[in-house]
C-alpha cells in the first residue's frame, strides 16, 4: 500500500469530508482514514483491486481496527471500497459499463445546471466564477494535474449551488464519490488538462452571455470528451484486470 503524505491539505480534503458528512462523526481516527484512504483512490495512489491492510491502516494512524473498519465501511457504502468475507478489503474496480452508464447521467444533469447557472447566476458571482477558472488555468499550465482537478470539484460545486436546485444537487452528490474517480482518472491523461480548460473557458463564456441552451450544450460535449479519454486510455484495462 502507498506511503501516506503527512497530511491531505484541506482544499483537497474538505469536498470528500462534505460527501462522506466526516464533519458529523465525532471519532477522529475515522475520519482521518477514510479522508486519507478516499483521497488515495481517487488521486490514483491506491489503485484498482489492491488490498487495504487494516492492520497496516491502524498502524499508521496510531488507532485501534475499530475506527479503520468503520472508515472502510463507510466507503464501500459509496463504491470505492470493496469488502469481501475472509479477504481483506480492496479498492472497487469500476467495469467499463459502469462508467458509461454514470457518464450517461452525468452528462444529462450538468447540461441542466449549465441552463440554470445562466439563468441564475449574479454579477458578483460570474466575477467569482471567472476568478476560479484563472487558478484552473495557472494550475493547468503548471502541469498539476491534483490541483486542478480539485480546483474543478469546486467550480462545479460552486455552479450547482448557484444553481439553486436541490434536488438536483442532491442527485449529483449521490454520484459524487464515484465520479471523482472518474473524473481525475480522465484528467490524467495526455493532453487533457489543455482541453479541460479550454472546455470551461467556452462554458463561462456561453453563462456570462445568458445562453443557456448553447452552456447546457458545451458541458454535455465536456462530459462526453472526459468519457472518451477513459475509454481510449489503458485505465479501463487496470479497473478491468483488478
Amino acid at each position: 500500500m502507498s506511503t501516506a503524505p503527512a497530511a491531505p491539505s484541506a482544499d483537497r480534503s474538505i469536498e470528500l469530508v462534505r460527501l462522506l458528512k466526516l464533519n458529523e462523526r465525532r471519532e477522529p481516527s475515522v475520519v482521518q482514514v477514510a479522508t486519507w484512504v478516499g483521497l488515495g483512490i481517487i488521486e490514483g495512489r491506491l489503485r484498482p483491486g489492491e488490498d487495504l491492510n487494516s492492520v497496516e491502516l491502524s498502524h499508521r494512524f496510531n488507532s485501534s481496527r475499530t475506527p479503520v473498519r468503520e472508515a472502510l465501511m463507510l466507503l464501500e457504502s459509496e463504491g470505492l471500497v470493496e469488502i469481501r468475507a475472509r479477504k481483506r478489503p480492496r479498492v472497487a474496480a469500476f467495469t467499463l459499463e459502469r462508467v458509461r452508464e454514470i457518464y450517461f447521467v452525468r452528462q444529462h444533469l450538468l447540461a441542466l445546471v449549465g441552463g440554470l447557472v445562466t439563468e441564475k447566476a449574479t454579477d458578483d458571482e460570474l466575477v467569482e466564477l471567472r476568478a476560479r477558472l484563472a487558478q484552473m488555468e495557472a494550475d493547468a499550465a503548471g502541469g498539476d494535474v491534483d490541483s486542478y482537478f480539485w480546483g474543478h470539484v469546486a467550480l462545479q460545486e460552486r455552479m450547482t449551488q448557484i444553481a439553486g436546485n436541490e434536488t438536483l444537487k442532491g442527485i449529483l452528490d449521490s454520484l459524487a464519490l464515484r465520479t471523482l474517480i472518474l473524473r481525475h482518472a480522465s484528467l490524467a491523461q495526455p493532453g487533457r488538462l489543455a482541453a479541460s480548460v479550454a472546455d470551461q473557458l467556452r462554458i463561462f463564456e456561453a453563462i456570462q452571455n445568458r445562453d443557456g441552451e448553447l452552456a447546457a450544450m458545451l458541458l454535455s460535449r465536456a462530459t462526453v470528451a472526459a468519457l472518451r479519454a477513459i475509454e481510449e486510455s489503458d485505465w479501463s484495462q487496470r479497473q478491468s484486470s483488478a
